[in-house]
């Protein structure tokens, strides 16, 4: 297993690397206690933290961008994008500034501070911004790459990040922005995954349907624009089956986006795990939270055998897509 930093500290140590080299760079910041004073030394005035006040942060990002300049925006995920969303999608999304938001705590990994600081709904706003780059790292190492890949795009980008380090599998798979990464091999279904604990859980179950032998392809498909279509088109011809993961409500966010090119283009079975639709205990650690929200490497291989029990699909075809709610829901 790796992770021995979590992705927000593997972004906060490329993001500084970057501004050392890149005058252009300007780290914003909403009290999240990432940056110290050691860390933001040498920075100077391109360090700006405006407290808790997200939608001014905002708005400060777009005037910098619009000057010229390259910010990066940290505070939690949930924030940027529920409290922040009109600042988010007038002042930088519709005039296709170049600011980077970065969202930590995504997901339920903020669950000790209750249900005010979970981020189950922000793939979906984003998703729905036009020019959006939006990027899930599952690990410091792609955390780091994607800090870079997007510090040279134009338009804006969003960053998904985890709070605390995840225990991740071993991989050679490398980062590329709006690539999907092949973690496991198989033709019998596949399993689409983002985030570090979805990805992790799905080699996890890939690894327990191997040895029931099945081959389960396991994709990290960590970038949602631009969106790796080809990969998902090609494992959908193939397996004829998939099984989407993701730390987010089963609306708008991973399994909607495979479930939208698969029915366009290559119809097949799709059963996507989520967040359920009730509301998980309000207060309680990730790993709880994961657990009452039905998202699980069990859930994941449970999923897997439905689809390819006796009569789901006959002679290895699928007559029209279909897309499942959540395990559980």
């Amino acid at each position: 297993m790796t992770a021995v930093i979590s992705c927000r500290d593997a972004y906060r140590r490329e993001l500084l690397e970057l501004a050392r080299d890149d005058e252009r760079v300007v780290c914003l910041d909403a009290d999240t206690g990432m940056w110290d004073a050691d860390s933001v030394t040498g920075l100077g005035e391109r360090y700006l933290a405006t407290g808790i006040a997200e939608a001014t942060l905002m708005g400060v990002a777009a005037g910098l961008a619009a000057s010229g300049r390259l910010p990066f925006v940290t505070t939690m995920a949930t924030f940027a994008t529920t409290r922040a969303a009109e600042q988010v999608k007038i002042d930088i999304a519709l005039h296709g500034l170049p600011v980077r938001i970065a969202g930590t705590h995504s997901g339920l990994s903020a669950g000790h501070l209750g249900p005010t600081h979970h981020a189950l709904e922000d793939l979906a706003l984003m998703r729905a911004l036009p020019g959006m780059t939006i990027v899930v790292p599952a690990d410091p190492d792609s955390a780091a790459r994607a800090t870079h890949a997007v510090h040279g795009i134009p338009g804006p980008a969003y960053l998904r990040l985890d709070r605390a380090a995840v225990p991740f599998p071993e991989t050679t798979a490398t980062f590329r922005l709006g690539q999907a990464r092949t973690l496991r091999t198989g033709d019998d279904v596949t399993i689409v995954a983002c985030g570090p604990h979805p990805v992790a859980m799905a080699m996890t179950a890939a690894d327990v349907l191997a040895s029931q032998g099945i081959g389960a392809r396991t994709l990290d498909l960590h970038t949602l624009r631009p969106f790796d279509a080809d990969a998902v088109v090609l494992a959908a011809r193939e397996t004829g089956r998939i099984v989407t993961v993701e730390e987010h409500a089963a609306g708008g966010g991973l399994g909607d986006a495979v479930g939208e090119v698969v029915a366009e283009q290559a119809p097949c079975w799709v059963r996507r795990i989520a967040a359920r639709q009730q509301t998980p205990a309000p207060v309680g650690n990730h790993e709880h939270l994961l657990a009452a929200a039905g998202i699980s490497a069990a859930a994941i291989v449970a999923a897997a055998q439905d689809l390819l029990r006796p009569g789901r699909i006959q002679d290895g075809s699928a007559p029209c897509t279909r897309t499942e709610p959540p395990c559980g829901s």
